[in-house]
């Protein structure tokens, strides 16, 4: 019986089984509480929670995908295949689910982070970036859909983050927070009657919480990193004018900016716009990304047991001089058209979270790509982010990683036990 199993079942013998259902937060502490502290952290870049982390070309950072999207006055669960195991009182009545304010998830999540070996997250407030930041006025002119209830669920989410500096420092984690902007919507660099962007203003929110809680910043180039997401598809013709080039022009006309954070930009599904490759032609591996864009990969597609002409997907990554800057592995990762050929029925190039014998071979297949190219940035596609239509419907067709009520607690063991063969294959 695996250490994981032996604390839940400690965790029913005092409490009952009913706790699983009921109570499965306090058997889930229980579980990981039980355990102790994770020893890959002892090669972690970040073993000490005292300061910043600081990254260089001789680095290997593991870094999270994460949502603080939740609450009772924010994003809700009922539209997800998934109902996480925690609970909070206030979101009983909307269904379930947890406040990502909640003091005993926060706790827990960190837990549950550091048990996997994490050495930071990216904290998301990529969506409705002006819809939070702006004035009346500017959403009265750009942004219709930016209703006064949906304004306010968006603020909660923006509150949500910034509430995740302060809880973390107060908690003392080695965890860091790499905050991810919004680069989706053409109206962030729009200015507002006040002469500035959302996208200034974002920046400007998430660099006064890195300048009180400097202990979680992430610092890379000799400064805090922020990304900038980009979405999906992205016209790779600078002529054209599209919204990577105008954020990138507009970091370069405003210095004041530039010098004080480092940015990179993060797409999704880099694997199949050959226009972005640094080499023409059918990949046979991991795709190079050009340096003309150096973009980083919020999610690949990749599906070990497809057929190379149906499913010709490799994961992509960018150098930063001789080394791999940042790979990204996935769980599971639809197809092109999705995850439903119709739904139910499976789409033939899915990259599925369990083969037919109930392992993980999607991620032990981007993991083995990640001990090859061993980069400085590891990023882990996805912790919670619970929201259909890109999770899917069933467990197989779900990326979160958060123990919830179609796949238990096993996946942090998983995830920890990948990241602990990875610290070591490239130690």
């Amino acid at each position: 019986m695996s250490r994981v199993a032996e604390a839940v079942s400690r965790a029913i013998a005092m409490y009952g089984p009913q706790c699983l259902h009921r109570c499965g937060f306090l058997a889930a502490t229980i579980a990981v509480l039980a355990l102790g502290p994770s020893p890959v952290w002892a090669g972690s870049a970040s073993a000490s929670g005292g300061g910043p982390l600081v990254v260089d070309a001789n680095s290997h950072v593991v870094v999270m995908e994460y949502e603080a999207w939740f609450g009772p006055n924010a994003v809700t669960f009922q539209q997800s295949s998934a109902m996480p195991l925690l609970q909070s009182a206030d979101m009983q009545p909307v269904g379930g689910g947890y406040d990502s304010a909640d003091p005993a998830v926060i706790r827990q999540h960190v837990a549950w982070l550091e048990f996997m070996g994490m050495d930071a997250v990216t904290l998301d407030l990529t969506n409705n970036v002006s819809c939070i930041f702006n004035s009346d006025w500017f959403v009265k002119k750009y942004v219709r859909n930016c209703t006064p209830l949906f304004r306010s669920e968006n603020r909660s989410i923006r509150d949500n983050d910034g509430n995740i500096y302060t809880a973390w420092t107060a908690l003392g984690t080695r965890l860091k927070v790499i905050p991810l902007l919004g680069g989706i919507d053409n109206n962030v660099l729009y200015k507002d009657s006040d002469g500035k962007t959302a996208f200034e203003k974002e920046v400007e929110y998430f660099g006064s919480r890195m300048q009180r809680n400097p202990n979680l910043s992430v610092i890379y180039e000799g400064k805090p990193l922020m990304l900038i997401y980009l979405g999906a598809a992205q016209d790779p013709n600078p002529a054209d004018h599209p919204l990577w080039y105008r954020l990138e022009q507009f970091l370069l006309h405003h210095p004041e900016i530039r010098q004080k954070y480092t940015f990179k930009l993060i797409a999704g599904y880099l694997d199949s716009q050959p226009g972005l490759w640094a080499a023409p032609g059918p990949p046979s591996g991991p795709i190079e990304i050009s340096p003309a864009y150096g973009f980083w990969s919020v999610g690949d597609r990749l599906n070990p047991s497809c057929t190379e002409q149906l499913c010709p997907y490799y994961p992509t990554y960018n150098l930063a001089g001789s080394r791999v800057e940042n790979f990204t592995a996935s769980i599971a990762a639809s197809g092109q058209n999705g995850w439903g050929c119709p739904q139910p029925t499976y789409c033939p190039d899915d990259a599925l979270r369990f083969d037919g014998n109930g392992s993980y071979a999607t991620f032990d297949s981007f993991m083995t790509y990640a001990q090859q190219l061993q980069p400085i940035f590891l990023i882990i596609d996805q912790f919670n982010e619970f929201m259909s239509p890109d999770e899917g419907w069933d467990a197989n067709t779900n990326d979160d990683i958060e123990p919830a009520d179609l796949w238990g607690r096993g996946d942090l063991k998983i995830v920890r036990d990948e990241i602990a063969a990875y610290r070591w294959a490239i130690r």
